[in-house]
């Protein structure tokens, strides 16, 4: 029977692994409520963002983070990881919600928390972590461009005639059709808010820069009356408290439209997941547990989706923050959830003064940072089949679809790898040896 200290790959959460070696104590409790409440501080208007770019409310990115949040980290495989709604799903989670409205999200991220959960119970987290690096660079830069280009169009509080277009080109034509309608109050509030992020970032690198730029931005808008659109007039604002648990209308016809859309959730939960752990074991040294990490993933789904939150998974900034901020153990990340619905609790009414031009300014910072510019780069100049991949991965998810981009970027780069297999068994041909 393995001791507590040679678990490996088995399904026991860190957090039990971490009280049955008495690895906790009172110091440690002090040091993760720090952490916990500087990651909520970031969370809390990134998740709202995250929501209302996802095509839902931004109610429906708290309950995500809350909820699922806490489920991560009690559940989880590894000691330091934030779980919440990421930057990465926006588009896979707005065209879901546009094909099949909120009820569809939800079913679908049950369903994915189902699908994770059997993944993590087969075992199959240490493949997911063998995804090749271009193939990760390519889709994290694709979904960077897409997440930025969603957010033109509150940037410039531009109004459209009709629907915003979902594919790339017919969105920017879209959008420069629209460029006259330009408010000039929506671009003042996003620069401002941009350069307050940047300059915190550079001179005060460990305040919460998200939460007071978003804050500044608010009181400026209401100070000087400006005619920006907020969180109250678009969606009235967010409610006070979590709702109680339900389950969405189920049908078969609608389990199998869905099930594109959880397949596609859950590939790419699990794989940002397992990269955001590896980043904290990084920082730490620690060393993760994937299975268990992906059982909590889908367990974190399933209570996301019946409190009616959108899909959750590891999330790599909340994560590096919270082990900069010397969280000590899983109980950083818990209380990073209950913070959240303390600020839910107290503070909702104070949220639907939050310019939507200032939450897309937060989102393009966020698009910047996953855009992986110098690891792009050094593809491209330096390695000529990993940029091939790269770039096919890359522009299938601008233009295509996320998955897509994926599976043909994996399938691209398994070629290349035989094909160099074969040329050095060519070069190097077996023979008899002529050694003594």
């Amino acid at each position: 029977m393995p001791t507590p200290a040679s678990h490996g790959e088995t399904y026991i959460p860190k957090l039990v692994t971490q009280f049955i070696d008495r690895q906790y104590h009172l110091p440690d409790l002090r040091a993760d409520l720090v952490a916990g409440l500087t990651v909520a501080i970031v969370a809390l208007p990134l998740s709202m963002a995250i929501a209302i770019a996802s095509g839902v409310t931004p109610d429906r990115g708290l309950y995500a983070a809350i909820v699922g949040g806490f489920c991560v980290s009690a559940l989880g495989g590894s000691r330091f990881q934030i779980g919440g709604p990421a930057g990465a799903f926006i588009v896979l989670v707005a065209a879901t919600a546009e094909r099949f409205g909120v009820e569809g999200v939800i079913l679908a991220t049950l369903m994915s928390g189902v699908i994770l959960l059997l993944l993590g119970l087969s075992r199959l987290g240490g493949f997911i972590r063998h995804i090749p690096h271009p193939v990760i660079i390519g889709f994290s830069a694709g979904i960077a461009a897409i997440i930025f280009a969603s957010q033109l169009r509150e940037l410039f509080g531009l109004s459209l005639a009709g629907k915003e277009p979902g594919p790339l080109l017919d969105k920017l034509s879209a959008l420069i059709h629209a460029a006259p309608t330009a408010n000039p109050a929506a671009i003042g509030v996003a620069l401002a808010t941009l350069a307050i992020i940047l300059l915190l970032r550079r001179w005060k690198p460990l305040w919460p820069a998200f939460l007071i730029a978003v804050t500044l931005a608010s009181l400026a808008a209401v100070a000087l009356g400006l005619p920006v659109e907020t969180i109250g007039t678009r969606f009235g604002g967010i409610p006070r408290s979590l709702p109680a648990p339900a389950l969405p209308a189920i049908s078969a016809r609608g389990l199998l439209e869905l099930l594109p859309s959880a397949l596609s959730f859950a590939l790419l939960g699990g794989i940002e997941s397992l990269l955001s752990a590896l980043v904290a074991d990084g920082m730490t040294g620690r060393r993760h547990r994937s299975n268990a990490e992906l059982v909590a993933q889908g367990a974190a789904n399933i209570a996301s989706g019946l409190f009616g939150g959108i899909c959750v998974t590891g999330t790599i900034a909340r994560t590096a923050t919270n082990v900069r901020a010397g969280a000590k153990g899983p109980i950083a990340g818990m209380a990073h959830a209950l913070f959240l619905l303390l600020f839910m609790l107290v503070a909702a009414p104070l949220a639907g003064y939050i310019p939507l031009s200032a939450l897309a300014a937060l989102l393009a910072v966020v698009a910047w940072n996953m855009a992986e510019r110098h690891a792009f780069a050094a593809l491209i100049r330096e390695r000529r089949g990993e940029a091939l991949v790269l770039l096919a991965t890359f522009l299938l998810v601008l233009f295509r679809d996320l998955i897509e981009g994926i599976l043909a970027g994996c399938g691209l780069a398994l070629v290349l790898y035989l094909w160099r297999k074969r040329r050095g068994i060519r070069k190097h041909p077996p023979g008899r040896s002529t050694g003594g």
